[in-house]
């Protein structure tokens, strides 16, 4: 924006907060939230960090304020009021202790979960002792079985064969 419009950043941010301010007067974003995640995200360099709250319904971002802790969480659930607290069924996020400690004391209705990203990303791994180059593992009471042998590079115009497509010369799985 600072490179296409020619203007200083310090203009981008008046822009932003000008047109959030006139946002903020019109809409309550905070307004029939049942379903919320609750992450953070890290900008900068530092470790510096905003707390984020989406709406799963509408899948808009519904609040944000700098800061990863307790009270950072704690000035959402002021602005939100205890009475729309109490309405929120469902909360998504990294299972922090910092949020969960203050979900189950502000919200404690709301059914918490890990957010899908999480989810994914804590699944066990599969040990790799026991898997061969391909990744699979050996038939039960047996020996790995060998790779199969690597065709030698066909050059020129050669006839294809009715064969399955293969990548680096191995047969594709199921």
């Amino acid at each position: 924006v600072v490179e296409l419009m020619r203007i200083a950043w310090r203009t981008v941010g008046s822009i932003v907060a000008r047109v959030s301010a006139d946002i903020d007067a019109r809409v309550d974003r905070l307004e029939g939230l049942r379903r919320i995640g609750i992450d953070e995200i890290s900008y900068k360099r530092g470790h510096r960090y905003l707390t984020i709250v989406v709406d799963h319904d509408t899948g808009r971002l519904v609040w944000a304020a700098p800061g990863k802790d307790k009270a950072t969480l704690e000035r959402f659930f002021d602005q939100l009021g205890p009475e729309r607290a109490a309405r929120v069924t469902h909360v998504s996020a990294d299972m922090a202790d910092w949020i969960a400690a203050v979900v189950t004391r502000r919200a404690p209705q709301a059914l918490r979960c890990a957010d899908a990203f999480h989810v994914v990303a804590w699944r066990p791994k599969p040990s790799t002792s026991n898997v061969d180059e391909r990744g699979t593992r050996p038939p039960a009471g047996g020996a790995p079985t060998p790779p199969p042998a690597r065709r030698p590079k066909q050059s020129g115009r050669q006839q294809r064969s009715n064969e399955p497509a293969t990548r680096s010369g191995r047969t594709p799985t199921s």
